[in-house]
């Protein structure tokens, strides 16, 4: 079920046990707290913590002639305004050849290519801010992230803190660890790469009979 702003504000309140509000112009210390956060990027920092699937986004950039490195790579890529973490940067549209000879400085991707293609975490309104994408795992931790943040000033209970925000076993790294699985369960299937030591019994090309590299008529292949 897709959420909207009053849901993730209510549910940070249901979290920190403190009552709803009817909308979001309600003239309560409540909201005012969660439209701080709101305002204060809280939802760009939920982001910046995964390299989630509903939020990312495939582009192809060619590099920009008004950047002039003073040295090492001689490409200079201008990072989009949305980015919000890099997730992949390869020299092939199909995401199969990731580079390696390639800097991630802040606002900037260099390399020694005129054109790059990047995977990276977008808020966007199509991407990461649009709520309606939003799986409900991803939801139930900015909810949990709302609350951490808003639970003292509200509540002056510092168990309730405790409860929140306790490293690895508090709500808050719980539902985030959860959102990164689930998150993780969409993933298509991952191979291995091919070691030199198989490649070099391939001798480059497919051989034997059923072009595998190998010799059936041999126990040793």
């Amino acid at each position: 079920m897709a959420t909207d702003r009053l849901k993730l504000y209510n549910g940070a309140l249901t979290i920190i046990g403190e009552r709803s509000i009817a909308s979001l112009t309600t003239n309560e210390e409540s909201r005012r707290l969660l439209d701080n956060q709101w305002n204060d990027g809280a939802v760009r920092y939920c982001l910046q913590q995964g390299q989630w699937r509903f939020a990312t986004r495939a582009s192809k950039f060619h590099y920009d002639t008004a950047i002039t490195p003073a040295f090492g790579y001689p490409r200079g890529f201008a990072k989009p305004s949305d980015w919000e973490g890099t997730a992949a940067v390869c020299s092939d549209e199909f995401f199969r050849v990731p580079m390696t000879r390639y800097s991630d400085e802040t606002g900037f991707w260099f390399a020694d290519l005129d054109d790059i293609y990047v995977k990276y975490i977008s808020s966007s309104e199509d991407y990461g801010l649009n709520l309606a994408i939003w799986p409900p795992a991803f939801t139930e931790y900015v909810k949990t992230y709302l609350a951490s943040k808003i639970v003292m000033k509200l509540t002056n209970d510092k168990e309730r803190m405790e409860m929140l925000v306790k490293p690895r076993t508090g709500l808050l790294a719980v539902a985030e660890i959860t959102a990164k699985n689930k998150d993780c369960q969409g993933d298509p299937p991952k191979f291995p790469a091919q070691g030199s030591w198989s490649r070099s019994r391939m001798g480059g090309r497919a051989r034997g009979p059923l072009r595998d590299g190998g010799n059936s008529g041999s126990l040793i292949g």
